[in-house]
């Protein structure tokens, strides 16, 4: 939860996040959802699975789920210099 809505910078608040998709989420706990256009919450590390909600298609990240797609939108994961990254990384094995 970030400190504009009253989370803390305590540990148990903070989460791991490239400065990419840092930037992108922002304060934002939602998003809509490009599929059904409704308001859905993010993605939450902490009580969500990955698997349940994102899944790989070659470099591309696609969401599931509501959640999932609201994601993928807010934070901007298939950004073309991510999905050249991606790929890359996918041709050096470092990405299963």
């Amino acid at each position: 939860m970030p400190r504009k809505h009253a989370g803390t910078d305590d540990a148990s608040n903070l989460a791991l996040a490239c400065d990419r998709c840092n930037l992108h989420k922002g304060t934002n706990l939602s998003g809509i959802d490009p599929g059904s256009h409704s308001v859905v919450r993010l993605f939450d590390a902490r009580t969500q699975e990955c698997e349940a909600h994102f899944a790989f298609r070659g470099a591309f990240i696609v969401g599931l789920t509501d959640t999932g797609r609201a994601t993928v939108d807010v934070l901007q994961m298939n950004a073309p210099r991510r999905l050249r990254l991606r790929a890359l990384l996918l041709e050096a094995g470092e990405l299963m």
